[in-house]
């Protein structure tokens, strides 16, 4: 990439923080405009050390439409990638749905209109979905997940990424938008909030406390490091077609109860004693698979990642990084 300015919505949270990270660290010229409200999943500390010559924040809502007018204005971003969403399926089932929609479908459509309005082309719209859209799969089938699945959500927050995509792809039959949809599997390393698994289990054994694994544990997914997605989020942001989905994941699939006990011993703490079985979730999809041939096929992209030596340094970090995730959770708690 050259002298482009890219527009980071939700730039603040944890994929759209390394995303930022990655594409400083690998394209000098490049200049990036974050824009994030700063929930309470989104902090300024993930973006500390960053040029503030190449990198400008803003903070805005995506649902206000007369802000992101301004921000187009003044910025003129080439690219553009929305990362701004409410993400947690517990939320979205437990405290209610309405933010959900209000952000993830209304806030998508206003970017997706002012990027239309912005009176100069966008080279590309790249919108970040998720596997969720897609549902649940057998826990002991074969299949996976490909761009040609049908979107069956089970939760709330995943109808809300779902509706946000097809919201997306109306623009480009409608209106041309060069818009690009991915959707990745469940992702882990740095800067992951702790309302998630891996970093919320790692600070409650951390104090002593045994982690919670919903039902039997056995509930499958498809893990990929950060840093893997957001090389495929650069190539499909630079390189991917118009009109197209990508789905990207690491072929790694992991249950939730592997997962815990491979924390535990880690951490050294004893299994028997630091597993617990809590009630299962609603609507708890029991598997995630993901089929990114496509994405490698066209766009020549691999991961470099796997959960088998990546997992426990994404655990160190976040051991070493305690002041962070409890500043994390103070925010999380208000």
């Amino acid at each position: 990439m050259g002298n482009e300015t890219i527009l980071v919505t939700g730039g603040a949270g944890f994929i759209g923080s390394n995303f930022i990270r990655y594409v400083l660290a690998r394209h000098p010229k490049v200049k990036i405009v974050c824009v994030d409200v700063l929930t309470y999943a989104g902090s300024r500390d993930n973006l500390k050390g960053l040029d503030a010559n190449r990198l400008t924040f803003v903070k805005g809502d995506i649902t206000d439409v007369a802000h992101m007018a301004r921000v187009f204005k003044k910025h003129a971003p080439q690219y553009v990638i929305n990362f701004a969403a409410e993400s947690h399926v517990d939320r979205s089932i437990y405290l209610g749905a309405y933010a959900f929609m209000h952000t993830n479908v209304l806030g998508t459509t206003v970017l997706l209109d002012t990027a239309r309005k912005a009176g100069y082309p966008i080279k590309k719209f790249l919108q970040v979905s998720t596997d969720e859209v897609y549902g649940s799969l057998e826990l002991k089938s074969k299949k996976k997940f490909t761009e040609n699945s049908p979107l069956e959500p089970n939760s709330p927050y995943a109808a809300s990424k779902a509706a946000a995509d097809l919201v997306a792809r109306s623009f480009y039959i409608t209106h041309g938008l060069p818009l690009v949809i991915t959707r990745c599997s469940n992702n882990y390393g740095p800067y992951q909030y702790p309302e998630k698994l891996i970093p919320y289990s790692t600070m409650l054994l951390i104090d002593g406390k045994p982690m919670k694994i919903y039902g039997d544990g056995l509930y499958v997914r498809d893990w990929i490091h950060v840093e893997d997605h957001c090389s495929a989020l650069l190539l499909a942001l630079v390189a991917g077609a118009p009109g197209e989905i990508y789905n990207v994941g690491a072929d790694d699939e992991v249950n939730n109860l592997a997962l815990a006990k491979t924390l535990v011993k880690y951490l050294g703490k004893d299994e028997k004693t630091s597993i617990e079985f809590v009630k299962d979730r609603l609507g708890h999809d029991r598997r995630y698979a993901i089929d990114s041939s496509k994405i490698q096929r066209e766009l020549g992209w691999k991961p470099s990642h796997k959960f088998s030596n990546s997992f426990e340094p994404t655990i160190a970090w976040y051991v070493e990084n305690v002041r962070w995730v409890r500043k994390s959770l103070v925010r999380l708690n208000k």
